[in-house]
């Protein structure tokens, strides 16, 4: 049986046979990969976003069939959205493989190059990391930026996307075989798992022997899955409870622009910011008119007993609701006495991911920026820039939380290793 079949592969069917021819074709096609040229690789990334874009009809319709499925389920808004797809969103993908295929090509950089006492020259080269699986959740256009990213960094890769979005990742992983095809590179390059079934991921999270990287992206439950289970090392992108912290040296337009984008400018991202703290030397003067912005917009503020006080259109928060990713309208605010107050509260309730700091103080700025231990700092801009294209790196496959290997946006350097190449003339070791 071929294992990338056009049809979904039925329960009954023999899953570990399917994921392991899975994994032998990716681990031949990743020793391929890891010597193809750089044209080769941008031919398959720029015919792949061609047929994206003539293909816009097809996925569209195969969207269509998934958002009706999860409409029918009862999906939240905030998980509809990450799972819609419009024409915008279609060529926003084809746009982002034409990006990464502008790339540098990393494979083959030399990092670093030194000649000990011994007269040895060595170097530190940059080589892929072999074959990579990703299990996502929702979100079809991770389908194109993980293959993209992977292939642009010498990568064999293993997709399985969630349940939901299953033909919309179908329609689009089509397109990436199109560019392989296209550019003489192995189909089994890029693969995707053609089961819903959950067993297909943990047969993934056993092959050990095939697959050298498991990146997990979606909510706490596949997180902890994957982290409990894998046999794989992990590159894991948790939570982003993200935070905007409002100095008392903030610029009141600033503060109030800031966070209102930070919060609903898309709030299912893990960009999003989900807790607001506001300096109480500002709060009378800044914090009402953040309210007012957030509350036109249909953002549900939650708030610790002086901004409930300061507001009849405030819900008292919970102790959860600081612990909370909402990835919706609903924002928690809290009032702080000072800097040291709300870098506390991060450490104490923060993921890691991203957090921001509203001032004009060049000192508090450097406090924060060296003392908040997160993945991504911000000072005088928006969470949702925790993004890597943003970050000029043409997509990402996930914000890393982790400080093993990668750590925050997870691009096409974040996607290799390397090795040490040493040149020498004849010597042998005393």
């Amino acid at each position: 049986m071929n294992a990338q079949t056009d049809a979904q592969v039925t329960a009954d069917s023999d899953i570990p046979a399917i994921m392991q021819e899975i994994g032998v074709s990716a681990r031949t096609a990743a020793r391929v990969l890891a010597m193809a040229s750089t044209d080769a690789k941008n031919n398959a990334l720029k015919s792949a976003a061609a047929a994206i874009r003539a293909g816009v009809t097809d996925i569209l319709s195969a969207n269509k069939t998934d958002i009706e499925a999860a409409d029918e389920r009862g999906i939240s808004n905030a998980m509809r959205d990450r799972l819609l797809l419009n024409e915008d969103r279609i060529e926003s993908m084809a746009v982002g493989l034409e990006t990464i295929a502008e790339l540098g090509d990393p494979i083959g950089d030399i990092i670093a190059d030194w000649t000990p006492p011994n007269g040895l020259r060595i170097t530190r080269v940059r080589v892929p990391l072999g074959v990579i699986g990703i299990i996502y959740e929702s979100r079809p256009n991770v389908t194109a930026d993980a293959g993209a990213l992977c292939l642009k960094s010498g990568n064999a890769v293993i997709l399985r996307g969630g349940s939901e979005s299953f033909h919309s990742s179908r329609a689009i992983f089509d397109c990436l075989q199109h560019g392989l095809k296209l550019a003489g590179l192995p189909a089994a390059a890029i693969q995707i798992v053609p089961t819903t079934d959950r067993a297909a991921v943990g047969e993934l999270l056993r092959m050990h022997e095939h697959v050298d990287i498991i990146v997990p992206r979606g909510g706490r439950g596949l997180i902890a899955r994957v982290q409990n289970e894998s046999r794989v090392p992990v590159i894991a992108h948790l939570d982003g409870l993200c935070h905007v912290y409002v100095h008392a040296g903030a610029d009141f337009d600033m503060a109030r622009d800031i966070t209102v984008n930070a919060k609903m400018r898309r709030t299912g991202i893990c960009g999003a910011a989900e807790t607001l703290l506001v300096d109480r030397a500002v709060a009378k003067s800044h914090l009402p008119a953040i309210i007012d912005a957030l509350v036109e917009l249909k953002c549900e503020i939650r708030g610790d007993e002086a901004v409930t006080a300061s507001d009849s259109r405030v819900k008292p928060a919970t102790p959860e609701d600081w612990d909370t990713e909402y990835l919706d309208s609903i924002l928690s605010v809290r009032i702080v006495d000072g800097i040291d107050e709300a870098i506390e509260h991060i450490e104490n309730h923060g993921s890691n991911h991203t957090d921001t700091i509203v001032t004009g103080d060049a000192a508090a700025a450097a406090k924060f920026l060296n003392e908040v231990d997160s993945a991504i700092v911000l000072h005088n801009a928006s969470t949702q820039y925790a993004d890597g294209g943003e970050f000029g790196m043409g997509a990402e496959i996930g914000i890393s939380t982790d400080k093993f290997h990668a750590r925050g946006p997870v691009g096409v350097e974040q996607l290799t290793s390397y090795k040490y190449v040493v040149h020498g003339s004849g010597q042998v070791r005393p």
